[in-house]
């Protein structure tokens, strides 16, 4: 059964919930322009593992948001995240909460056309791994 599963700006694309896509590090997502929403701790997190003051950091790194609700991390002319280094996240270790969640707590549309995430069946509600 397909429900909405994931993505409040995307939500015309159902996902199956019985399925959990495991992200392959192809970086088609760090490649999509649009924000990249960063909170608070991010920001400690990321501007620590930087080695970074955390003004430096949001001076160097940060943006407002398109919706002048926050901060994005800066992207590059091409649309890629400005953390984006070849094939490699320069903070993959701490890197947004909002780049974790992709493809399953967010979306955008056509992203199954570009993203190599695996698709995993889950185990139903109600059944135990295992067991009969």
């Amino acid at each position: 059964m397909l429900h909405d599963h994931g993505s409040p700006a995307n939500p015309g694309v159902q996902l199956d919930p019985d399925v959990f896509y495991v992200c392959q590090r192809c970086t088609a997502c760090c490649k999509w322009p649009g924000d990249v929403r960063l909170e608070d701790p991010e920001v400690v997190r990321i501007a620590a593992f930087l080695g970074l003051t955390e003004a430096a950091f949001l001076d160097r790194f940060t943006r407002l948001r398109h919706n002048r609700q926050g901060l994005s991390l800066l992207e590059k002319a091409n649309h890629e995240c400005s953390m984006l280094d070849g094939t490699d996240c320069r903070i993959h270790p701490v890197k947004p909460d909002q780049c974790a969640g992709f493809p399953n707590r967010w979306n955008f549309s056509g992203w199954r056309d570009v993203c190599q995430s695996v698709a995993v069946p889950t185990p139903r509600s109600g059944t135990q791994l295992g067991g009969p």
